[in-house]
């Protein structure tokens, strides 16, 4: 695993002597997912790739450093904990609305000694109550529906910041019935970008979502209200 992490980390440019520290990250969620599913991906070199690599790709497409950035969704810790452990200058907020994936967080983050690290168990629509418009960077690889995740995740934006998706490339349709959404809660698409996962032929997309306007006070809704009946 260390050596597809330190090719696909010289690859994208970044820090190599990263490599073992992410690997012990992906050795730690590889054991609790004996227990507890944390991910389908389960053959290291896989792993390495498709889950930390790809988390690694953000570093390309914003910069990160001096930061706040909330991790909507992180379940395993993906993308925020490989950013963190390849970029220390940020304050990083890990949200979950599953206890036991953020206790698992808040665990290994201890033992690794990750600093500027918060691992919260709430409700997206709900923390946005205490947190709102005050992060500058939101990201997020969770599998909701592009209008349904805006609604979750832009009223945590401030304005001037923006918020990074990460999607598949098939995204199309998707990302175009979400942009009436978007444009409601106070975003704008600013680019869609297709890269290569290092040494994958694995595509994947992110769509950048600046935060142009404050989100009106009626969003987010509570969650059942959004699935219900999806922003358009």
């Amino acid at each position: 695993m260390t050596d597809i992490l330190t090719e696909g980390l010289a690859q994208l440019g970044l820090p190599a002597d990263a490599a073992p520290r992410l690997a012990e990250f992906a050795g730690a969620v590889l054991e609790k997912n004996k227990v507890m599913n944390l991910t389908a991906i389960t053959d290291p070199a896989d792993f390495a790739a498709l889950h930390l690599l790809d988390s690694a790709c953000l570093l390309t497409m914003a910069d990160f450093r001096g930061r706040s950035v909330v991790d909507v969704g992180t379940g395993a810790g993906f993308p925020g904990v490989p950013l963190r452990l390849l970029e220390p200058d940020f304050d990083l907020t890990l949200l979950d609305s599953l206890g036991k994936r953020v206790t698992f967080l808040r665990q290994t983050c201890a033992q690794m000694g990750l600093e500027r690290v918060e691992a919260v168990h709430a409700r997206a629509e709900e923390f946005a109550a205490d947190r709102r418009e005050s992060f500058d960077l939101a990201v997020s690889r969770a599998v909701a529906a592009l209008n349904v995740l805006s609604e979750l995740t832009l009223p945590l934006v401030r304005v001037g910041g923006s918020f990074l998706a990460m999607k598949a490339v098939d995204s199309d349709a998707e990302i175009a019935a979400a942009r009436g959404a978007i444009g409601k809660l106070g975003g704008r698409i600013r680019e869609i970008r297709d890269y290569a996962v290092p040494t994958t032929d694995v595509k994947h997309r992110v769509v950048i979502i600046d935060k142009v306007r404050p989100t009106p006070s009626a969003y987010p809704r509570p969650f059942a209200k959004i699935k219900k009946n999806p922003l358009a």
